[in-house]
């Protein structure tokens, strides 16, 4: 069983200059990734003087999470392994793909990478308003968890597939794609009822600097539970343990 994998680590990995290397990484994919995620959102509600929502408002808020998600994956690929997520980072060590100290290390960086995003975007638009993400009039906590929990785990489910499994083959290549791909359609299925998060980290950033938390564990909840669905059925099922030992410790 994965679970049976989970690694602390080595005492002083953590300060390791490749680990720090790694969580640098990580943390500027992040700050690209917020920045024109949420920035795109900000943009919108410039051009529609903070107008409602609307269906073109959830298409250019899927396009830009997954064309940013793309690049932000592709340029932290080679250095951390591109998990710009900590649902992501759990996921892989649930697999036993990443020691404990490496993903605590994974997930600081990833926190502060969307702080830093959103505090820049607050800055260069003048002080625009950070909307944290929120739960739509009739859709319930419990709504919210299970959107959480189905989304992710379709998108640990494709890191999976697409980046960690052995048998990948040329399909690696096109990882980052994938990975974009199901963030933005799973934010057109779910935008429009809590935002889509499937990454705390993305759902941090925004509630640091608005220092707004109602119902902020649902992001955190819910994409935890997904991410480990997904890393248990995919490395028991599809990689199983004989292909495991073939598998690098420190990224995906």
């Amino acid at each position: 069983m994965p679970l049976s994998r989970i690694a602390v680590g080595m005492p002083g990995e953590a300060s390791q200059p490749e680990a720090l290397r790694a969580a640098l990484a990580e943390f500027i994919s992040m700050l690209i990734f917020v920045f024109a995620g949420q920035g795109s959102g900000m943009a919108f509600s410039k051009i529609t003087h903070d107008g409602s929502a609307t269906p073109a408002g959830l298409i250019s808020a899927s396009l830009a999470h997954a064309f940013a998600l793309i690049v932000a994956v592709s340029v932290g690929a080679n250095i951390s392994g591109g998990h710009v997520n900590p649902a992501v980072t759990f996921g892989a060590l649930v697999g036993g793909h990443i020691t404990l100290l490496r993903g605590i290390l994974y997930w600081i960086a990833q926190l502060l990478g969307s702080v830093a995003a959103c505090l820049l975007l607050k800055f260069a638009t003048g002080g625009m308003e950070i909307a944290a993400f929120s739960l739509s009039a009739g859709v319930s906590s419990s709504n919210a968890v299970v959107f959480e929990i189905v989304m992710t785990f379709g998108l640990v489910y494709t890191v999976y597939a697409t980046a960690v499994d052995p048998k990948k083959g040329n399909l690696g290549t096109i990882a980052p794609i994938a990975i974009g791909f199901i963030v933005g359609a799973n934010i057109l299925v779910g935008g429009a009822f809590e935002g889509a998060s499937m990454n705390p980290a993305v759902s941090f950033g925004p509630a640091v600097v608005s220092w707004t938390w109602t119902n902020h564990w649902v992001y955190w909840l819910g994409p935890f539970i997904g991410a480990a669905l997904a890393a248990i059925i995919y490395d028991t099922i599809f990689i199983g343990e004989n292909n495991h030992e073939q598998l690098p410790t420190t990224d995906y």
